[in-house]
């Protein structure tokens, strides 16, 4: 049973699934090499929590409770030594990956479970210079931000592992109020992001080709496709309204849609000109930056509400 936890890395993904897992009363060891994030992490996870608390999400006297779950280090021995699952949350570099995971091997106890929170990178090169009974106990957990309020998990099961350990980890994200989601084949972006990215291809295509202004675009998927998706997912949507009519539009629709390999012209170009969205104040829409903390709240406060919707329809 898998009881104790370690985290590495306290950057956007990882800060949040320490919290996740320490909001459900484990005990989380947050490894980060960086001295000024780990100096104010606690303080990020804690205006977190507090929000939530502020939106009836968790009882505000639990606040300091969760914040002690959570024990940070710059030590990579000392933070992973006894624990019984690590998931790391590094950047998006296999090499990095690949000597982490190494290192660690030698740290661990054999029964230690190795995760990792990428969506893009193979399990398979990962493990490469860990020990063969480790490859047996390692996977990919993909969380989606933010951590700790986006409710899926991703857990891989590839082949390289038993029933028995797969079962261990999905019952602990189960006890960390995750809807797990089992991947069965190690395929780039697993099942969540390939569906993200293609719902994300034709938007990006209609506002190339000036079809809706970007507030229109996003309407209609909010209030149209997306509507339905916050409680049901595509292939229940497509029983509910036949699947010879889905048949039908796809052979109508499908042809002149984008089936492009690569990102958008538009999109590319906006990264070009320094415009990524809220980080820099400006993507397709404005973000002036004194309101911040208000847009992030709000975006995050819509969250909310669908987190508590959702538990109705599990």
């Amino acid at each position: 049973m898998i009881k104790n936890i370690a985290v590495l890395g306290a950057g956007t993904m990882g800060h949040g699934i320490a919290e996740a897992f320490a909001m459900y009363g484990f005990p989380v060891n947050l490894y980060e090499v960086n001295e000024s994030l780990r100096n104010t992490v606690k303080d990020i996870i804690k205006k977190e929590l507090l929000f939530m608390a502020e939106n009836d999400l968790i009882e505000s006297n639990e606040v300091e409770k969760i914040l002690e779950n959570i024990t940070l280090y710059d030590n990579l021995e000392a933070c992973v030594k006894d624990v019984d699952y690590v998931i790391e949350a590094t950047p998006e570099i296999i090499e990095l990956k690949q000597e982490l995971f190494k290192e660690i091997d030698g740290y661990c106890k054999k029964e230690t479970i190795f995760a990792s929170n990428t969506s893009s990178l193979a399990l398979c090169e990962m493990m490469k210079y860990v020990s063969e009974d480790r490859k047996q106990r390692m996977m990919v957990c993909h969380w989606y931000n933010p951590a700790h309020l986006l409710p899926i998990a991703e857990l891989s099961y590839f082949g390289n592992m038993s029933e028995e350990v797969y079962q261990e980890v999905e019952e602990l994200y189960k006890k960390a109020g995750k809807q797990t989601v089992k991947v069965l084949k190690d395929i780039p972006g697993l099942v969540a992001n390939r569906i993200q990215q293609g719902i994300a291809r034709e938007v990006f295509s209609l506002i190339e080709m000036g079809v809706a202004a970007p507030e229109d675009i996003d309407k209609a998927l909010k209030f149209g496709p997306a509507f339905r998706y916050a409680t049901a997912g595509q292939l229940e949507v497509a029983d509910m309204g036949g699947l010879d009519i889905w048949c039908t539009v796809g052979d109508n629709l499908l042809s002149v849609m984008d089936n492009s390999k690569e990102s958008n012209a538009i999109l590319r170009q906006k990264v070009e000109e320094k415009k990524l969205g809220l980080k820099s104040g400006e993507g397709f829409f404005e973000y002036p930056q004194d309101n911040i903390n208000e847009i992030k709240n709000e975006f995050n406060k819509r969250l909310i509400i669908q987190l508590k919707t959702s538990k109705n329809y599990v």
